[in-house]
């Protein structure tokens, strides 16, 4: 397997994945930047892969714990050689196992949020790629949407937060899996650039044990009129700044 050594953060992390197959995007950018942690909390990355997500996360806000979950070794063996490589060793770690069956130390004690980047693709509806870490990445296998939500209802701590990026012509499937174990979803569009164009992607931020109704929110334009990143999306991508997806305080039901 040939690999490449990339950066995200405008370099501050740095990423070896695999030349061929899935590679990692924006979204696992913005997951970790509308993720929202603060010092001292424990947050679980379901489907880690090669750690991008958790390590944009651990190097965003200190102090924080980041724990990977990952079914394929080879990406779990990049994951660890990547928190490494990035000095974050004792704050990151990645555990190899199936979300299916999660490994019982993840039960240990729960944790304060969960953030995924689950397959976008429906389970027999598409055919899948030859590549099998593009393939398991892109679309549902053995586990589907319901099973990834169900996984972060029951690692969460009450009133912990799941965030999720998804395909916005999914988000009906998403909020019907959400309930009844979360409320106070908020729904933040990511719009390829401003006018009439429809999103996408969508970022889904929602709270166990919560009953609050569900929300839009504004949502971001990630590209100008020029194609290029908005100044905003580019602060989020290379600066490392936080996306805030949600208006109230995370304290209030």
């Amino acid at each position: 397997m040939e690999i490449t050594t990339d950066h995200l953060l405008g370099g501050r992390v740095c990423l070896r994945q695999p030349q061929t197959g899935y590679r990692v995007a924006i979204d696992a950018v913005l997951l970790a930047a509308a993720t929202p942690a603060v010092p001292g909390q424990r947050i679980l990355d379901l489907g880690t892969g090669v750690g991008a997500a958790a390590l944009c996360l651990a190097t965003r806000v200190a102090d924080t714990t980041v724990i990977g979950l990952e079914f394929q070794p080879e990406l779990a063996t990049l994951a660890r050689d990547n928190i490494t490589a990035n000095a974050l060793d004792g704050r990151v770690r990645v555990i190899e196992g199936d979300l299916l069956a999660p490994p019982p130390e993840l039960f240990r004690d729960r944790f304060d949020l969960v953030m995924a980047n689950p397959p976008f693709l429906k389970a027999g509806a598409h055919t899948p790629a030859a590549n099998r870490s593009r393939a398991a990445a892109n679309g549902e296998g053995e586990a589907t949407l319901a099973d990834w939500i169900a996984c972060a209802a029951t690692l969460l701590r009450p009133r912990g937060t799941l965030t999720l990026i998804h395909r916005a012509d999914r988000v009906d499937e998403v909020l019907a899996r959400l309930h009844p174990r979360f409320g106070g979803v908020v729904l933040f569009p990511l719009w390829p650039r401003a006018g009439a164009v429809a999103a996408k992607r969508i970022l889904v931020s929602a709270r166990k044990d919560v009953r609050s109704p569900a929300t839009f929110a504004a949502g971001l334009v990630l590209h100008n009129d020029g194609r290029g990143y908005s100044a905003q999306t580019e602060m989020i991508l290379f600066g490392g700044e936080s996306l805030q997806i949600r208006n109230q305080p995370l304290g209030r039901a």
